[in-house]
């Protein structure tokens, strides 16, 4: 064989592995099971480059909460949540490293809840972790996420973490669907820019330890995680937020915001715990609950944004960018928030009014 001949095949190989890998990772994406999660996650990806002001980090208390397109409309801030169900705290500190692959923003705010629970009942099933890195695109950072969060232990499983399409290879009815041939990039525009409407009604009293003094420790692990976070934050001279969404909180899970509060104000960092604040949000827990006190409904976000809008003006100066045509998807998404959003605002009230309440499965 002729040294051309040997160059010849040598690039051959090249372009052959290169297509091969590029396919399979396009397949992967297409083959991860489709839903909210992995849309906001694409979503996040389709925004242009640095053209976000915050991110939004959290479990699910995040998505349905704080209407991004509702944020802009008002505000001309560009916000998007990077979440997923029952999100593992551990995670978040990556997913940061994630959004400044791409995005430079100015501010990350971190939803809290999760903190209060114990890691090992949540790294047990394996669902809230792959919420997380089933969601990523291929890099060297999802490997970094995946060794990080899955038990070293567990060897055999971490495989199919990193190779996530043997989780899902049975999914190939996806390869049909329009709507996954969006995601051959995991690169989908969200429509509505993470944001998920909730119309249901369960309601339940207010809790009467908000704003109650006192603290209780967190489990040992969350905090570790929650230190090395704001340590990694000041490293990168990163401003954040940290909140608390009004939940259905008990007395202890109160006290153990107080506990976080103390630690992330030592670093430098605002704590907003909105259980503090029921009177100046306006939440009515018996109308403006989803799911009897876990989850805001449509109401409920509206005034939960309100209520983050005026903070974010009164501590933060954000450049308006209302007008700029570099955003004009984000107009797009709130003209269809307006639209959708009077249809549940009608919705809500015809349930409340004929006390048709959401009915929980349970699991």
């Amino acid at each position: 064989m002729t040294r051309n001949s040997k160059v010849r095949t040598a690039l051959q190989s090249i372009i052959f592995i290169l297509i091969f890998v590029v396919l399979f990772i396009s397949v992967s994406y297409m083959v991860r099971t489709n839903g909210d999660v992995k849309d906001r996650f694409s979503g996040f990806y389709a925004e242009k480059n640095d053209t976000l002001d915050i991110v939004m980090i959290g479990s699910s208390p995040v998505f349905p909460y704080y209407s991004t397109p509702k944020l802009w409309g008002e505000t001309g801030i560009a916000m998007y949540p990077l979440s997923s169900n029952v999100q593992r705290p551990i995670a978040m500190k990556y997913l940061v490293k994630e959004a400044k692959k791409s995005q430079s923003p100015e501010l990350f705010i971190f939803e809290m809840r999760m903190f209060t629970m114990e890691d090992a009942g949540l790294s047990g099933n394996m669902a809230y972790t792959r919420g997380v890195t089933d969601n990523m695109k291929y890099s060297p950072l999802r490997y970094e996420t995946i060794q990080a969060m899955v038990p070293e232990d567990d060897e055999e499983g971490r495989i199919t973490f990193h190779i996530d399409i043997m989780k899902y290879h049975t999914n190939w009815k996806m390869l049909v669907l329009p709507s996954e041939w969006a995601n051959m990039f995991y690169h989908k525009k969200n429509p509505l820019k993470g944001y998920a409407f909730k119309d249901e009604v369960g309601p339940l009293p207010m809790p009467d330890c908000g704003g109650a003094d006192g603290t209780v420790e967190i489990p040992k692990e969350q905090e570790g995680y929650l230190r090395d976070l704001l340590e990694f934050l000041q490293g990168e001279k990163q401003d954040a937020l940290f909140i608390v969404s009004p939940y259905g909180e008990s007395l202890q899970e109160q006290q153990m915001f107080n506990y976080m509060e103390e630690i992330v104000a030592s670093y430098g960092y605002p704590f907003v715990n909105m259980n503090n604040y029921y009177e100046e949000t306006g939440i009515v827990f018996e109308q403006d609950f989803a799911d009897y006190g876990s989850h805001t409904n449509a109401v409920g976000a509206e005034k939960c944004t309100d209520f983050l809008r005026e903070y974010l003006l009164e501590h933060y100066a954000f450049t308006d960018k209302r007008g700029d045509a570099a955003y004009a998807s984000w107009d797009d998404a709130y003209t269809l928030w307006q639209s959708e959003m009077e249809t549940a605002r009608q919705t809500i009230r015809d349930r409340i009014a004929n006390e048709e309440y959401a009915i929980i499965e349970e699991e």
